[in-house]
């Protein structure tokens, strides 16, 4: 099959590990993909290259005001429109694949145009996100745009069960829903070399526990609470290795110098992600201190992969992957004591941590919560379309 794969996306986190793992499963399960985007995420060395001089003007969106970079964001879809219609018809796209981004409407308006079925992934419900974050100048349009989009999509890809229940409430079908949870390349995280890990990371004279976070991480991912749970006895010779960045990190610093635990914090920064499956193993226990309740955290199945047992919040969006006990140990969301008692326990117990994480990696093997597993699911959900 030809996919014409379509995306918005310029960060470098996870969305942009997102869009290559995807397109790199859609290559492996034979089919023919072409990337339409601004800065595009697949070509030689994965290296994200401008598509248009346009990209950098739409860069500049960050520094404009609120209402004119939402009136930018619609207009995207004119021009990214009639390009997806070009490069559609150019390579005889029998699919249109695309990214859920706010204000866009030309992935659903090129597929008609073109007569290919159309695709749209959905991670986050944007305008709920956006009203919260940095507010909306126009909440009505953003409301009835949002909905039109999800409604007119012919299958929607939700990353989990909580996620498509808020779709269902905005009226799109349960026939048009596919959950296709963040995956990973499995076969990336075969042969681990701890004693290799640490020494990568400069923690080759560590000897206690080391409980792990990848990512970029945010003051509402709560890496204060782990920060200050090292002070507690039951912890007092665990590390806390953090591999990425954020804006948390001075706070971070400062919090750790403050509770007397800033030897057994490490910084990391950032690595390319082609990095973590061999940095991984020098991990003991994987963090996932707090998530919003309808995402599917990356760095969640990256720890299952690895043979990592977690600990997490107790909520319905991870316990469609998690059971407390069996591949992780949850906790009441926000409670800090609930997680320092879940880090102790799997930090005083070498066998438990063990077998926890053999599990992970089974369940992840058992249930293809992988890329190429999203990829059979969407293809079932599309077979008979036309």
């Amino acid at each position: 099959m030809r996919i014409l794969y379509h995306h918005r996306t310029q960060a470098e986190d996870g969305q942009a590990v997102h869009i290559r793992a995807l397109i790199e499963a859609f290559e492996a399960e034979g089919h023919e993909v072409l990337e339409e985007a601004l800065v595009r995420r697949t070509g030689p060395g994965s290296n994200p290259e401008p598509a248009s001089a346009g990209s950098g003007a739409w860069s500049a969106l960050g520094r404009m005001p609120r209402f004119a970079r939402e009136l930018a964001e619609y207009a995207y879809s004119v021009p990214a429109r009639r390009r997806l219609i070009k490069a559609g018809g150019g390579f005889k796209a029998q699919l249109l694949y695309e990214r859920y981004a706010f204000g866009n409407t030309s992935g659903v308006s090129a597929a008609r145009m073109l007569g290919i079925p159309m695709v749209l992934e959905v991670n986050s419900p944007m305008v709920l996100e956006l009203s919260k974050t940095r507010g909306l100048s126009f909440p009505r349009l953003a409301k009835k745009t949002e909905r039109w989009t999800f409604q007119e999509a012919d299958r929607v890809c939700v990353v989990t069960h909580v996620l498509a229940d808020m779709l269902r409430e905005m009226g799109v079908a349960s026939e048009r829903l596919v959950v296709t949870p963040n995956g990973v390349h499995p076969e990336s995280y075969l042969n681990p070399d701890p004693i290799d890990a640490r020494k990568r990371l400069g923690l080759e004279n560590v000897t206690g526990a080391v409980l792990g976070f990848v990512g970029y991480y945010r003051p509402w991912h709560r890496l204060d609470l782990v920060v200050d749970g090292l002070g507690a006895r039951e912890l007092n010779d665990a590390h806390l290795v953090l591999i990425g960045e954020g804006p948390a990190e001075e706070e971070l610093r400062r919090r750790a110098q403050e509770r007397g635990v800033a030897d057994r914090v490490h910084f990391a920064g950032p690595r390319a992600h082609s990095e973590i499956p061999a940095l991984l193993p020098a991990f003991d226990v994987g963090l996932v201190p707090a998530i919003n309740p309808y995402a599917s955290p990356l760095k969640l199945h990256e720890y299952m992969a690895a043979g990592l047992p977690s600990v997490a919040p107790d909520q319905p969006n991870l316990r469609e992957v998690l059971t407390s006990g069996e591949q992780a140990l949850l906790f009441e969301p926000g409670d800090s004591d609930g997680l320092c008692a879940a880090l102790a326990t799997l930090v005083g117990d070498a066998d438990l941590r063990q077998r926890m994480g053999e599990r992970a990696r089974a369940t992840l093997v058992e249930r293809d919560l992988t890329w190429r597993g999203n990829v059979r699911r969407v293809l079932a959900a599309v077979e008979g379309l036309a």
